[in-house]
């Protein structure tokens, strides 16, 4: 033991040293990296553990152990999950172990793959998308308004571009409808100058993102429709933040909005608040419509160069590089995990 736990400390300390992180080069060889450094202080200190020494008192025999899986193969309960088994071996008067006994052992055994002939339900992640500048790829949603009446609400449709986080178009109304989002689009698209091909739609799966008229509206407009998977926000985030910042912001109204022009005017106020004021996180705090406009380039060097001569003046203060006012020139959307290297991200990078 103590000779294993030495090579496994120099194996680790040799990956660290070639480059590798610590976490990693602990994860290839089945340690956690707290007991890489419990075992750096006591490198010949033996494994003390001591028990347990004796077994449960109710732990299955093997021969029970074989019985669950003999019943749990038959030809009758195959197809059957063992919330299914245990009560129809009840009806039968017999009882072997509960459902989770009988889930614990198949899945040692390995047993426990989707049981039944029907494929198991799938959910695909959607595209992956890049925007390297503005109006190639919108995120749009609706939320609810409160009212002053109970169970009844204003619908907020809310469009963003997210690579600039600007909102490019809005309406509230008093229903959902896919008629209302198609003309919006129609208007932001004359508004911001989209061409036919230029634009990602994202969206989710309600009905005014999916319905007839917004699909044909998208088609008829060129713009290519991308939907999340259903109930998944984390598909549709940069709308699920918006919403977020709109209804947590120190401007959103303590008391339900009276009426549908009362939630426009308010709306109209945040909108023009977030668009110019709000110094976005995501874009390296810089307002949505000067980063929309290009403007973000100088003003990001402005704070750089003021930052670079605080540190000439009184470098005793700065341990190492100053601030990074670097512009954000990418912004993902559903990007696939580094493993995921089938899947390609769509990159938009053609000028417009």
């Amino acid at each position: 033991m103590t000779e294993d736990r030495t090579a496994v400390l120099s194996l680790v300390s040799d990956a660290v040293s070639e480059g590798c992180r610590q976490e990693k080069a602990c994860e290839a060889v089945g340690i956690t990296a707290k007991t890489l450094q419990r075992w750096a202080l006591r490198p010949l200190l033996g494994d003390k553990r001591r028990g347990p020494i004796t077994a449960p008192a109710n732990k299955f025999t093997p021969e029970e152990r074989a019985k669950i899986i003999a019943i749990s193969t038959e030809q009758s309960f195959v197809n059957l999950s063992p919330h299914q088994i245990v009560p129809s071996l009840a009806d039968r008067g017999e009882y072997v172990g509960s459902e989770s006994s009988f889930y614990r052992i198949l899945a040692e055994e390995k047993l426990l793959s989707h049981r039944g002939r029907a494929r198991p339900k799938q959910m695909n992640r959607p595209s992956a998308y890049e925007a390297t500048q503005p109006n190639q790829i919108y995120s749009w949603d609706i939320t609810y308004l409160l009212s002053s009446i109970r169970g009844e609400y204003f619908y907020l449709y809310l469009f963003l571009d997210i690579f600039s986080r600007k909102i490019v178009g809005w309406e509230v109304h008093e229903h959902e409808s896919m008629e209302l989002s198609s003309k919006l689009l129609q208007k932001i698209c004359v508004v911001e100058g989209i061409e036919r091909d230029q634009l990602h739609l994202h969206s989710d799966n309600g009905g005014p993102m999916k319905g007839a008229t917004m699909l044909l509206t998208m088609q008829w407009l060129g713009v290519v429709p991308s939907f999340s998977r259903p109930s998944v926000s984390n598909d549709n985030p940069f709308s699920e933040s918006m919403f977020r910042t709109l209804k947590y912001c120190p401007l959103y109204p303590t008391k339900p909005f009276e009426s549908v022009e009362a939630a426009r005017d308010w709306v109209e106020v945040f909108v023009s608040w977030y668009n110019t004021q709000h110094l976005h996180s995501g874009i390296n705090f810089i307002t949505p419509e000067s980063k929309h406009k290009g403007e973000d380039v100088e003003m990001l060097n402005k704070r750089n160069n003021i930052y670079i001569a605080a540190k000439e003046k009184n470098p005793s203060r700065w341990s190492g590089a100053t601030r990074n006012w670097k512009p954000i020139t990418c912004v993902k959307l559903n990007n696939l995990k580094q493993e995921n290297k089938s899947d390609k991200s769509i990159e938009l990078k053609k000028t417009y």
